[in-house]
């Protein structure tokens, strides 16, 4: 994968895992910080998430900050795995949900507003796929940088990459 990638990709993708700009225009920041166009911007951003490089482009918040979420889980028969997955990502609430080898086979993130929105999310995911959903509230918080550098130049895991 890492060949497909431009120059640009790379800068684009190494200067903004953080530090999204919180400004009216984030995307004419982010160009003006690479030199580039805006028009060209959103065209790499396209480009990447068409490829398949990026899902999405947002913001990722501290758990509880913003509204409620929840871990759940789902022992799901092995031949409704796929179709209970895709009836469970049409709900709008679920952040993102993986198979796993288990007795509990489909996990998934559910997010809402409010506590009594997020369990009635759970109630109508059990109804709507007619198997019980375990929902597991975060009870401790840790933090898993999930981002790192694809130039060749020095990670700061704080601070992001040090131009040489």
């Amino acid at each position: 994968m890492d060949s497909d990638l431009t120059p640009l990709d790379k800068r684009l993708l190494d200067a903004f895992q953080r530090d999204f700009p919180l400004s009216p225009e984030p995307y004419a920041v982010m160009a003006n910080s690479l030199g580039v166009s805006e028009e060209v911007l959103l065209e790499r951003l396209r480009a990447l998430q068409e490829q398949g490089v990026i899902s999405r482009v947002g913001v990722v918040l501290q758990p509880g900050r913003v509204g409620v979420s929840t871990l759940a889980a789902m022992a799901v028969p092995p031949e409704r795995l796929e179709s209970v997955a895709s009836l469970v990502n049409t709900f709008s609430e679920i952040n993102h949900n993986y198979a796993r080898e288990d007795t509990l086979n489909l996990w998934f993130v559910i997010t809402a507003m409010s506590q009594p929105d997020l369990e009635n999310t759970v109630q109508r995911i059990g109804a709507a796929t007619g198997l019980p959903v375990y929902s597991m509230p975060m009870v401790n918080n840790f933090h898993v940088d999930l981002g790192f550098p694809l130039s060749k130049q020095e990670w700061h895991p704080n601070h992001g990459i040090s131009h040489p």
